[in-house]
């Protein structure tokens, strides 16, 4: 049984490390294609660019390393069975779980490492990328932002230029909403330019010959026209705390979380967008167990060899459980929202859907 074991590792070793391989590369093609683009185009400093790319990798992982186990399961246990081999396994009398546990041990090896990984690397990457596009947005303002468009990215305001140069703006509509119901502030300029202060977390717009409609203190609804030659607007990119950017709950560790989850249970305020976001990180580090259950039979009953029809079926199956999990994560929000009890536990309905699913088909796969 030990060599049968071996065996059937060594058959996935190989394809996993192939399928980790082509889906890194694939994600690192696409983020050395944006990104390289910061360089040539708006001038940003190549250590800046690489120390976000090199963060960029590490949520991809999250689904990179299941889909891979996934597709090197239907490759290699697809293989052994299209040689007959499952065949004459069974013939000597052995039971097929011997040759579906050990695969199912790694996935569940791989699952315990991913939960280590979704709740204190990952969350540790994540924010460290937030602070280098931030610090990008600093020294380079115009870097993140594209002519042509809504630019949102700023607190109070939403900008929309119609030509960037550089530092250097043309054509400035920039929009301050008053509230429901009433209209938005409008500051129009030919020209304009950043000046960063990233010391104090500002940077600075000066607007160039332009005109501002200025709400009325007695009457919200009405406005005065201001001509101006020079202007100047303070955009907070961030919120600063004691000089801090501010977490997001997926830029935090599992300890992190469970100290806010306290902290808001004391002053009685509602805590389930941080427990759905635990429940989100562990559920998908299973996901490397529930893919490799269900991957086993699966491979078995296909019977195919043919490595790009067993890569085709991973993917297709893989959008069909993460379809599920993006459905988890609004039903668990919609019952957090309305005050159910433990909105949280949603996240887990994909792995028990496919749980069950593989669970049943392996039994049925080895009792034949």
């Amino acid at each position: 049984m030990k060599i049968l074991r071996k065996y059937v590792l060594k058959e996935f070793i190989t394809p996993f490390i192939l399928s980790l391989a082509v889906l890194l590369f694939i994600f690192s093609l696409v983020f050395l294609t944006q990104y390289t683009a910061l360089i040539i185009n708006k001038g940003v400093e190549v250590f800046s660019v690489g120390k976000l790319f090199f963060y960029s990798l590490f949520y991809p992982l999250s689904f990179i390393l299941p889909l891979a186990i996934f597709t090197s399961v239907l490759w290699s246990m697809g293989r052994i069975s299209s040689d007959n081999e499952i065949t004459a396994i069974k013939a000597a009398g052995i039971n097929l779980m011997h040759i579906v546990m050990p695969v199912i041990t790694l996935g569940l090896m791989f699952s315990l490492f991913m939960v280590i990984f979704n709740t204190t690397i990952m969350p540790k990457a994540n924010f460290e990328k937030r602070r280098a596009m931030l610090d990008i947005g600093f020294k380079n303002p115009t870097a993140t932002l594209e002519a042509g468009t809504f630019i949102d990215s700023f607190q109070k305001y939403i900008l929309f230029i119609y030509k960037i140069e550089g530092n250097k703006l043309e054509n400035i509509r920039i929009y301050e909403p008053q509230g429901p119901g009433k209209p938005a502030r409008t500051i129009i300029a030919k020209k304009g330019e950043f000046i960063s202060l990233p010391e104090q977390g500002i940077i600075k717009l000066k607007l160039i010959d332009g005109s501002s409609d200025e709400p009325n203190p007695n009457d919200p609804n009405m406005f005065y026209k201001l001509n101006f030659k020079t202007y100047f607007i303070n955009l907070n990119v961030a919120k600063p705390t004691n000089g801090k950017t501010v977490k997001k709950p997926k830029d935090m560790t599992l300890k992190e979380l469970n100290e806010e989850i306290r902290r808001l249970a004391k002053s009685d305020m509602d805590y389930s967008p941080l427990s759905i976001e635990i429940q989100t990180k562990i559920s998908l580090a299973f996901a490397c167990l529930i893919l490799a259950l269900i991957g086993c039979p699966l491979s078995m009953i296909a019977k195919q060899r043919l490595k790009s029809v067993n890569l085709g079926l991973g993917f297709v199956i893989f959008g069909i459980y993460y379809l599920l999990i993006l459905g988890a994560g609004a039903l668990a929000k919609y019952l957090g929202l309305h005050g159910y009890p433990m909105p949280e536990l949603a996240m887990w309905i994909p792995n028990i859907i496919f749980g069950l699913l593989g669970t049943i088909l392996t039994m049925l796969v080895c009792a034949f």
